[in-house]
């Protein structure tokens, strides 16, 4: 659905984006990570058509990207753009009329969206009477109205209680499950972890890391496992694997193992299992927090 290709986009003597290229599949949930002044709002920015790129492109659907995708696209930014002091029902009319609903359509949709995430009684409030937390379903509402093609979440959770937080993770799935392609760019990566199915790491202006969840955790595998045994085990003569860390608990003995060179998780079980009981074994694969930390920090 989307392609980017070369951009770079500098301000000032700051380069912001250094021949930045990906490509987000449509119907996908697509992470756009990356720490604080990496370049990931630029790039949003530019997919927006909020400013444009100082070389490269961008493609939607196939199309050089220009004003008539603009409708195709919902929006929500980090910096929220409410107004304040006006009235949440007519702000939803407006906004929704900008991406070119009709205010009868846009009446309807508004109407279903208030009853799905219970704010029926919101219609005549203002924006400056609400919570952080309720504002940011206004606005989460106001991105997805006119049912946009492409959806761009920029820290969607930003404000939300645990509770809402979910309403919220539930919706963006519902969305992609009825063909929306989805942008989101988060500092919470266990969302990442739930949401995504592919994902880009931005640092410095460059990409740095780009492909699926799972083909990018299973890259970082290190034959790292945890054991339980049920009781102690002579440790000098080991020849499979080396003890990274261990816990005593009062019915088991529990390890973090390496595997040393060669050598496989049987040969650990042939080890093991003359001397002690055996638990469990299982590997421990990195999340997506410890492969961004580790590749952020290579750079640093």
């Amino acid at each position: 659905m989307l392609k980017v290709s070369h951009i770079v986009k500098e301000y000032a003597k700051h380069r912001a984006l250094d021949d930045v290229s990906l490509e987000v599949e449509k119907g996908t949930i697509f992470g756009l990570l990356g720490p604080n002044g990496a370049g990931k709002t630029s790039l949003i920015r530019i997919i927006n058509q909020i400013t444009g790129p100082d070389a490269g492109e961008v493609f939607f659907n196939g199309e050089k990207l220009n004003q008539s995708h603009i409708n195709k696209i919902g929006y929500l930014p980090e910096e929220r753009g409410l107004y304040k002091k006006m009235e949440i029902g007519e702000q939803m009319l407006y906004l929704a009329q900008l991406k070119g609903l009709s205010r009868a359509d846009a009446t309807n949709r508004i109407k279903y969206w208030f009853e799905k995430m219970e704010m029926q009684n919101w219609w005549k409030k203002k924006v400056e009477d609400l919570s952080k937390g309720m504002q940011q379903k206004v606005q989460f509402v106001a991105t997805i109205l006119h049912e946009p093609e492409l959806i761009i979440l920029d820290e969607p959770f930003t404000g939300f209680d645990p509770v809402n937080a979910e309403v919220i993770k539930n919706e963006i799935l519902e969305l992609n499950q009825k063909g929306a392609t989805i942008i989101f760019s988060t500092h919470r990566m266990e969302s990442v972890e739930e949401l995504c199915d592919h994902i880009a790491l931005i640092n410095k202006s460059h990409k740095i890391l780009d492909g699926s969840v799972k083909s990018i955790k299973n890259a970082y595998r290190n034959n790292t496992f945890r054991v339980g045994l049920t009781r102690e085990f002579d440790t000098s003569t080991l020849k499979t694997f080396e003890i990274i860390s261990s816990k005593k608990e009062e019915e088991s003995e529990n390890f973090t193992i390496k595997l040393k060179d060669g050598f496989s998780t049987n040969d650990v079980l042939q080890e093991l299992l003359p001397q002690t009981g055996i638990i469990y074994l299982e590997e421990v694969i990195p999340s997506i927090n410890e492969i961004f930390i580790e590749k952020v920090k290579q750079l640093n």
